[in-house]
């Protein structure tokens, strides 16, 4: 019996196929790239010792966030280290900050691109959405079959749910500038690009901050679904821990992923709030 979802499947396997054969080079590179990427970051992270990370969490929290949250902050992350699960932890934090910066690189400059036409902006919320509602496993199969196991794989996929919310929030952003304001840059002449840059970016920046937070936060969100392509860090452990049913481990890996995702919740927070303040002022 035939299925209307036979020829889609076709050109899928046909097209990846052909990939496999005649890109192969390309993908090796690229994943030379991104492996290269995250054990640069992750070794320069593996050279600061614990105790001095933790103090300079200690120190710019109390200066910037307040000092509950330095104190308590502090003692979760030693505690990640009497867990012994420091070194996961530091790998865990290498995935989300080389993803998220993946993400913004490319949802930045779309997001303002977006929020400048009307056409593009009803285009990419159905993309979006697409991208939004999507199961996040999806999105690691063409990773394996194109990058294999590992941190590049982890990397693209979480990249790839990074992009809506700050996209989203930069166009958000970028419409939201008053109009006041772009009609004063016209009468000034300055040219599109001058407005763009002087008026509207400056307006949308904490809206752009925000949608950084966001970004990080559904970065950690993949942190134990990447495990399963050998990411590396909390989420291998995790996902180690469940295959061999290993309650207590894996408690522990929860309990480092969420001190450090409100680690970076809070200061992605406050230098958005900080930033917000100094736009006003």
């Amino acid at each position: 019996m035939f299925e209307i979802t036979e020829p889609f499947d076709v050109v899928v396997d046909d097209g990846l196929m052909w990939v496999n054969d005649n890109a192969t080079a390309l993908f090796d590179f690229f994943r030379l790239i991104l492996d290269g990427i995250f054990e640069g970051i992750d070794a320069m992270l593996a050279v600061v010792p614990y105790w001095a990370f933790i103090l300079l969490v200690l120190v710019a929290g109390w200066l910037f966030v307040g000092r509950v949250f330095a104190v308590a902050a502090a003692a979760g992350l030693w505690l990640c280290q009497a867990m012994g699960l420091w070194a996961d932890t530091m790998t865990t934090l290498t995935l989300v900050l080389s993803s998220t910066l993946m993400a913004l690189l490319i949802a930045i400059p779309a997001g303002i691109l977006v929020g400048l036409s009307a056409g593009l902006n009803r285009v990419s919320d159905v993309v979006l959405d697409f991208i939004q509602t999507m199961p996040a496993y999806i999105y690691l199969l063409p990773g394996i079959a194109l990058l294999g196991y590992g941190p590049a794989t982890a990397m693209c996929a979480t990249s790839l749910v990074a992009i809506p919310p700050a996209m989203r929030l930069t166009a958000h952003g970028i419409r939201m500038t008053p109009v006041q304001f772009r009609e004063l840059g016209h009468a000034v002449g300055m040219k599109p690009l001058q407005a763009l840059f002087k008026i509207r970016i400056p307006f949308a920046f904490p809206s752009i901050l925000a949608g950084v937070n966001q970004s990080l936060m559904l970065g950690f969100g993949m942190v134990v679904i990447a495990g399963i392509v050998g990411s590396d860090g909390l989420g291998q452990t995790v996902y180690d821990a469940v295959r061999t049913l290993q309650i207590d481990q894996s408690i522990n890996a929860g309990i480092a992923i969420v001190v450090l995702s409100i680690v970076l919740d809070r200061f992605s927070q406050r230098l958005a709030t900080f930033r917000s303040g100094g736009a006003h002022g």
